[in-house]
């Protein structure tokens, strides 16, 4: 649990660990969902209820706690981990297909069918094993609200987020141009908030700006953050971005030199998500 409490707070991933049999105590049927929180004007304090705590960790009532849901995120992140350690090894890039995903869990919060923050883990797994500086690309159709939350002041890991603009997309209420960072972590946190309909020509001059300010950055390893959700058909998303596309994504990624690791976030065109997943890896693979 070393990786998980460098960028998780204790008190949350305990919860995390203890919630399904919290909630299985009282009597309470179905899945664990939050009901209730702590809004503006309200205390901020953790209550000792189930009820309470799950509004109090939670920023989104679709994430569900279940039988299982803590050994899925338990797995998940190891797959992040195991691959952050084959790119530590030598690998020149690795693919982790991490479910659940892990870009809208932050410090102390779940949400987005996010539990742990896989690619911050395997960044942060990467920074204590020597690299002294991370990027990390989130290319998913959503911002990538829990990766900011943990990195927002610090100078050595550089966050660039391409995605839907939170005044009309999930998760709403972070993800704006303006979001800069915080003190030592001011200037190393780039947003790309993109409007309904964008094409994948539109998208690619965001991409280009992340790509170059991630140049300049001049990181040992590159964390991207793969969300395919951006998709055309992509039933909650509103950006038309085509299969074809994807590999030139991965081609652009490629150019950039760097050991890669690829972590696996969201994407809900069931049909097609495997084939747009592999056309950036096969588009990676073209230009190495």
């Amino acid at each position: 649990m070393k990786p998980v409490l460098a960028v998780h707070d204790a008190n949350f991933i305990h919860f995390l660990e203890n919630a399904w049999e919290e909630w299985k105590a009282t009597g309470y049927k179905g899945e664990a969902i939050a009901t209730v929180w702590p809004a503006r004007r309200m205390q901020q304090r953790l209550p000792r209820f189930i009820d309470g705590k799950l509004g109090y960790y939670s920023m989104a009532c679709e994430t569900a706690i279940t039988e299982g849901t803590w050994e899925a995120a338990l797995a998940s992140k190891d797959v992040a981990l195991t691959g952050a350690a084959m790119l530590a090894s030598g690998e020149r890039v690795v693919f982790a297909l991490c479910r659940p995903p892990g870009h809208h869990a932050a410090h102390d919060m779940f949400g987005g069918y996010c539990f742990l923050n896989n690619a911050a883990i395997a960044t942060q797994w990467l920074r204590d094993n020597g690299m002294q500086k991370i990027a990390i690309l989130d290319v998913d159709f959503h911002h990538g609200n829990g990766t900011q939350d943990i990195f927002y002041q610090r100078d050595d890991v550089l966050c660039c987020s391409l995605h839907g603009d939170p005044e009309e997309a999930f998760p709403h209420f972070l993800g704006y141009a303006n979001e800069k960072g915080r003190g030592i972590g001011t200037g190393f946190n780039y947003n790309y908030p993109m409007p309904r309909g964008t094409t994948f020509a539109e998208w690619q001059i965001s991409l280009r700006n992340a790509l170059s300010q991630i140049q300049a950055f001049q990181p040992k390893a590159l964390v991207v953050s793969l969300g395919v959700d951006t998709f055309e058909n992509d039933p909650i998303s509103f950006f038309k971005l085509r299969s074809h596309d994807y590999g030139i994504l991965g081609e652009m990624i490629a150019g950039q030199n760097l050991p890669t690791l690829f972590v696996l976030e969201g994407g809900y065109d069931i049909t097609e998500m495997g084939e747009n997943v592999v056309s950036v890896l096969r588009g990676y693979e073209k230009n190495v």
